[in-house]
């Protein structure tokens, strides 16, 4: 009997260990694939022949000695950057891949482990394509065709002078604008979810009927805990306990060691307290691990070419878009022709495809003229697998003031796009994906304006309504260009766009009182139509941190 008590009290312990024998090995197993996923991935880029190339040539020279070999090599480069650059680039990698996953998984739980997200991004994307099908079908014009000679020089000759040219695009519309998808949002459900068993009854006030684990204001407090009111941020006026200019000039001179060093984890750290101006176009490509290498600016004029070769019925999309946004936009119209420019090139850019492996969505594909079902004859289309909706040029012109390099302007907005702005036109269940956003944003306000929350919806003005339009753009086009680009930073700082859904949460806290005499969907949305002269920080700072649990 002692014999059995004392093997019954082992079983325990060993349970356990053997429990945190097999997490460790689970973990070993993950990493060693992330591993080998990023080695495989970074082998076949310019990156690696470039490093190959070095440790080559080095061998030449007389500190290298034969016994030391390996210990040498990695020692020269180390000394002369490229190790540097090789940790720049695998952090990139683990910013830009998809999450470990079980061997056994098919791919389109890689992409999006809900199959009712899954259902509901295939059904908005086939509505989309039809759209845009039917207008080319409607309006005569193809999807594509070769520009004649005389075009292709005409194109060439006003490259830089587009914003000049005046088609006329009364024919066209957008194939969607962000209400439409907000519609679509509105109605997702999940099937094998029983709403009734929601402890809440809060829960059925929103709009966004999904069950998904989004952060609270303790969590949040805990994941952004450099953003707390004790903290020097750049972007607040005063600050505490440190006078401003010498909380600045200190912060600037940290700033320059990070852009010396081209540290890119480094960079991203910095930039959660918010990045000087002369600094910030530096800090965000370190982050992005944006070089502009020759390569890049090949690849570049490559695709100049190829819009300058042919036409696509997209261009009239980008033109329009442009033309209803950025051209009416007090700060952005001087920048017309850099958007036509990057928003034409990245139609074309066939990299962009790489990002549908994390991509809930999947690239819309179109026949070759006369094959229609023909599986062989179908083309992604456009090429960079994404169709521009109203709005979507805003998503460039804050960047327009960061760079005026086409080519690097082009590199840091298509690295942005597929870190994280194609999550704000696509459903999926990711923490920085619209969906989330929207719920998040709706919990906040239901949790800690209650009163607010309740008496926007009995007079029909539900919050996501007014908000829907600031998430789906990050606030771009809505905040002065100073305040935006200081919401981007920490967009980068944190690797997310939790930081969105929380400044709008914070907008409605600010103007909650002039919001709770308001009768009308058109009275709130006047109270809110202008948000240019808002300060972004001691907003969400006051909101986050200020705000009674």
């Amino acid at each position: 009997m002692l014999l059995a008590y004392k093997t019954s009290n082992r079983a325990v312990p060993d349970a356990k260990l053997n429990a945190k024998l097999t997490r460790r090995m689970d973990e070993g197993t993950e990493l060693s694939l992330t591993i080998a996923q990023i080695v495989q991935r970074l082998k076949g880029s310019h990156l690696h022949s470039q490093i190959e190339r070095q440790a080559k040539e080095c061998l030449h020279q007389p500190e290298i000695k034969l016994e030391s070999l390996k210990e040498d090599v990695r020692s020269f480069l180390k000394t002369s950057g490229w190790e540097r650059k090789l940790q720049n680039a695998v952090y990139r990698e683990l910013h830009v891949q998809l999450p470990p996953s079980h061997p056994a998984a098919p791919p389109e739980h890689l992409k999006e482990p809900l199959a009712y997200m899954r259902k509901a991004q295939a059904s908005w994307e086939k509505r989309v394509l039809k759209s845009l099908n039917s207008m080319s079908t409607e309006l005569e014009v193809p999807l594509a065709r070769m520009r004649p000679a005389v075009e292709q020089k005409e194109l060439t000759n006003k490259w830089n002078e587009m914003g000049t040219d005046e088609p006329d695009l009364s024919r066209f519309r957008p194939v969607y604008a962000p209400k439409d998808f907000l519609e679509v949002l509105i109605s997702l459900r999940n099937p094998n979810h029983d709403s009734s068993e929601d402890v809440s009854v809060r829960s059925h006030w929103g709009l966004i009927q999904v069950p998904l684990n989004v952060r609270d204001i303790p969590q949040l407090r805990r994941a952004y805990s450099e953003l707390n009111l004790t903290t020097g941020q750049l972007g607040i006026d005063d600050h505490a306990h440190i006078h401003p200019d010498l909380f600045e000039n200190e912060y600037v001179q940290i700033g320059k060691k990070v852009v010396l060093e081209q540290d890119s984890a480094a960079a991203q750290q910095y930039s959660r307290q918010g990045c000087p101006t002369g600094l910030r176009a530096d800090l965000w490509a370190l982050i992005l691990n944006s070089t502009n290498q020759p390569q890049d600016v090949m690849h570049y004029e490559q695709l100049t070419a190829g819009v300058i070769q042919h036409d696509l019925l997209v261009d009239n999309l980008i033109y329009k878009d442009v033309k209803l946004t950025a051209s009416n936009d007090d700060y952005y119209f001087v920048f017309e022709d850099f958007l036509y420019q990057v928003l034409l090139c990245f139609s074309r850019d066939t990299a962009v495809l790489d990002h549908f492996k994390y991509n809930s969505a999947t690239p819309p594909k179109s026949y070759i003229q006369g094959k229609v079902g023909e599986e062989e004859c179908a083309v992604v289309y456009p090429p960079n697998g994404v169709i521009p909706f109203h709005g979507f040029s805003m998503y460039v012109s804050p960047l327009c003031f960061l760079y005026n390099e086409p080519s690097k302007l082009y590199s840091v907005f298509r690295e942005m796009y597929i870190r994280y702005f194609f999550r704000l036109h696509s459903i999926s269940s990711s923490p920085s994906g619209i969906v989330s956003l929207c719920l998040q944003f709706e919990r906040l306000l239901q949790t800690h304006l209650p009163q607010l929350f309740y008496h926007l919806r009995q007079i029909g003005a539900q919050p996501l309504r007014i908000a829907f339009k600031w998430m789906v753009r990050a606030f771009s086009g809505y905040l002065s260009t100073d305040q935006l680009l200081l919401l981007w930073d920490r967009i980068l700082g944190y690797d997310s766009l939790e930081v969105v859904a929380v400044l709008a949460a914070a907008v409605f806290a600010f103007r909650a009182e002039n919001l709770m005499e308001v009768t009308s969907l058109a009275s709130a949305e006047a109270v809110l139509a202008d948000l240019s002269t808002l300060k972004v920080m001691p907003l969400i700072q006051i909101f986050l941190f200020a705000t009674a649990i």
